[in-house]
């Protein structure tokens, strides 16, 4: 297939003929630009500690650097994605690189919480670009690999996620918090000059004015079961997904544990099972069908959750055991569900792809927040087999959303 420069380009490339595939380095230019993105969500977090001491802010005004990055983030999601549809993607992924290298240059400079603060809203709008690519590298793949295709693309995005965490604790011990951000700003302005020698230019879809653009997300919602039930589903998986990631680390600092942080950390480790299960289930999707990826990886998260109800029965070496097993069963079934979401909502209208990621992250955002919102309350009223049972009735509730 031949390449289009974003930079020169008046027109957008033809994609290739169904047999065909993309090229790999474009593949890997695409995976790199998801992860990376997505990746500058999560820098600040273990460095929190190191960087309130070191500007002189309390744990509460540090607290809202995440906290920001992620607000950032859902609305960058619901205002701005959409706009794929409006605008040339490859324009767009090279301006919000541009702009996410700056507001992490600010970071890096920033002399005190509220600068700090402002750059952290202004990372998670820009980090967006993750949801630009996605739906780019749909849009450019033959329908008969389309799944394999997201799936290595989402494989990079959730690498970013987990390798972020541990990248920014290592560059900040030893070189401080501020390096990280600098060198962070600098990876992104690789990728946006990759992509704006490297992207096609994609013609718009459609020309609705901004209002009538974000209007649209609302007769998409109505128009299509397909979109409302994925939606629903994946933001069901989320509920216990976030229940869990948010309480665990609470959990392991109690009894019978007495764990600290790095171990909550370390647990993020099992996440690398979704990742890099996220090409299989893309290529399963295309073989079986999404709809049955989707109810499978959900049938997974529902016995993942549900065995860490003999949580009770075992010694603290084996319940230790039982949920890392547990942690790496669910995260392969919520990627795995994901995946097929995705391949369902962007064969729904090839034209308003953005439009229809912009509403499945959106309610997969939303599913996060309230699972971290339940999970504590489960936490504090009932414990650890409450915030089990939370996650495995929300897991439940996901598939019987599917099989309708």
């Amino acid at each position: 297939m031949n390449s289009i420069q974003c930079a020169h380009a008046t027109d957008v490339i033809v994609p290739a003929p169904s047999s065909a595939s993309l090229p790999a380095s474009l593949i890997l230019l695409l995976a790199t630009g998801a992860g990376l993105a997505a990746a500058a969500l999560y820098y600040s977090q273990p460095m929190l500690g190191v960087l309130g001491a070191d500007i002189g802010a309390s744990a509460r005004a540090v607290g809202f650097v995440p906290t920001l990055t992620q607000l950032g983030y859902a609305l960058g999601i619901l205002l701005l994605v959409p706009l794929g549809d409006r605008y040339d993607r490859c324009r767009i992924i090279v301006i919000k690189a541009a702009v996410l290298c700056a507001a992490l240059l600010v970071a890096a400079a920033a002399p005190g919480i509220g600068m700090l603060l402002a750059a952290s809203l202004v990372i998670g709008i820009a980090a967006t670009m993750a949801q630009d690519i996605v739906p780019a590298a749909a849009t450019l793949a033959p329908e008969a690999h389309r799944g394999k295709i997201v799936g290595t693309v989402m494989t990079g995005l959730l690498l970013g996620i987990l390798l972020s965490r541990v990248v920014s604790g290592f560059v900040a011990e030893h070189f401080g918090w501020r390096a990280m951000f600098i060198a962070a700003a600098a990876s992104i302005a690789l990728i946006g000059a990759a992509a704006w020698r490297g992207l096609p230019r994609f013609r718009p879809t459609m020309h609705l004015a901004y209002g009538a653009l974000l209007g649209s997300l609302a007769r998409l919602w109505q128009r299509h079961g397909a979109l409302r039930r994925a939606t629903l589903s994946q933001g069901l998986l989320s509920v216990g997904f976030s229940a869990f990631w948010s309480t665990l680390a609470v959990m392991l600092h109690g009894e019978p544990f007495h764990l600290g942080s790095a171990a909550a950390g370390a647990f993020g480790l099992a996440g690398a099972a979704g990742a890099l299960a996220a090409p299989i289930a893309g290529r399963l999707a295309d073989r079986r069908g999404p709809g049955r990826v989707a109810r499978l990886g959900a049938g997974l998260v529902i016995v993942s959750f549900g065995v860490m109800a003999l949580s009770p029965l075992l010694a603290p070496h084996a319940r230790l055991g039982l949920l890392v097993a547990s942690a790496i069963g669910f995260d392969l079934g919520v990627q795995a569900t994901l995946i097929a979401h995705q391949t369902i909502v962007y064969g729904i209208e090839p034209a308003a792809r953005s439009r229809l990621n912009a509403v499945l992250f959106t309610g997969m955002f939303i599913g996060m927040a309230v699972g971290s919102a339940l999970g504590a309350l489960a936490l504090a009223q009932w414990g650890w087999m409450g915030v089990t049972a939370l996650a495995t009735a929300s897991a439940v509730g996901a598939l019987i959303v599917d099989s309708h």
